[in-house]
């Protein structure tokens, strides 16, 4: 087992906690798989979620929206303990070509959160014209998934998502799969969003760069079982620029701090 890596002092969340995670273990059988993690993210925030592979970042994300349940602690969702998935909180997935339906067209795909709210049809037009121009698709509502790029399709999703008008955001390596220029693009394009509407943000990546670059704080799991070992605080102006900010001293060296602990946290 790795003993966590103190690299800096934790991260004091001062904000009124939206999310609680509360010695919170799960194991499958007899293998832990998370240990006594505890964790408050405020309103507003952007979190992201680091680590090696296996250390519960999923989990962790899958248990922020009611999808996997603790073997002990206690998740909760604005002060009230959360046991099954809700409408306030949406998650983006990182394979966008299995999480939309291609018998329906980006329009139709958005409409499904909205039909599972109970939005009447007559409405339904009204709301999603705007969210698909929000996300750069305005004049793509009738095409279908197979007509569109990768990029193209994690929007949907993303629209979906807001669809719900969630007071969570949770993201699993949602840009993972795309080129370096749409990924960026994508990047702006929800730290935008977040801005504009308020948005808690729970972010799973690998991508050390993506996590300072968007987050608020980086939280780094350490393996076997997933527990924290790194909490950072990201002190970078926004609104941030994917080339000014990348080139500042202070990204530069969180980056370093977390790929210092990713090298101590796999060996």
């Amino acid at each position: 087992m790795v003993a966590p890596v103190n690299l800096t002092v934790p991260h004091q969340n001062t904000s009124p906690p939206i999310i609680s995670f509360e010695k919170i273990s799960l194991s499958y059988g007899s293998r832990p798989i998370i240990s006594d993690l505890s964790l408050t993210v405020g309103r507003g925030e952007i979190v992201c979620i680091i680590g090696p592979s296996g250390c519960g970042k999923t989990t962790a994300l899958r248990m922020a929206g009611g999808l996997v349940r603790p073997s002990s602690g206690t998740v909760r969702l604005l002060g009230a303990p959360l046991t099954a998935p809700r409408q306030d909180v949406a998650i983006v997935f990182q394979d966008y070509g299995k999480a939309l339906l291609p018998w329906r067209t980006a329009a139709a795909n958005v409409s499904l959160a909205l039909e599972a709210a109970g939005v009447p049809r007559s409405e339904r037009d009204a709301r999603i014209r705007p969210l698909l121009a929000k996300v750069g698709l305005a004049g793509h509502e009738e095409k279908y998934p197979s007509e569109m790029s990768g990029g193209m399709q994690q929007r949907i999703q993303i629209a979906r998502c807001l669809a719900q008008e969630p007071a969570v955001l949770l993201m699993d390596e949602p840009f993972g799969a795309l080129d370096a220029m749409t990924r960026q693009g994508l990047q702006d394009e929800m730290l935008s969003l977040v801005a504009e509407t308020g948005t808690t943000v729970f972010f799973v990546t690998h991508d050390l760069e993506e996590a300072v670059y968007l987050g608020d704080r980086v939280i780094g799991l350490l393996p076997n079982p997933g527990r924290i070992g790194i909490d950072l605080t990201v002190n970078l102006p926004r609104p941030r620029n994917q080339l000014e900010t990348r080139e500042m001293p202070e990204f530069l060296r969180l980056r370093r701090e977390l790929f210092d602990f990713i090298e101590k946290a796999e060996r």
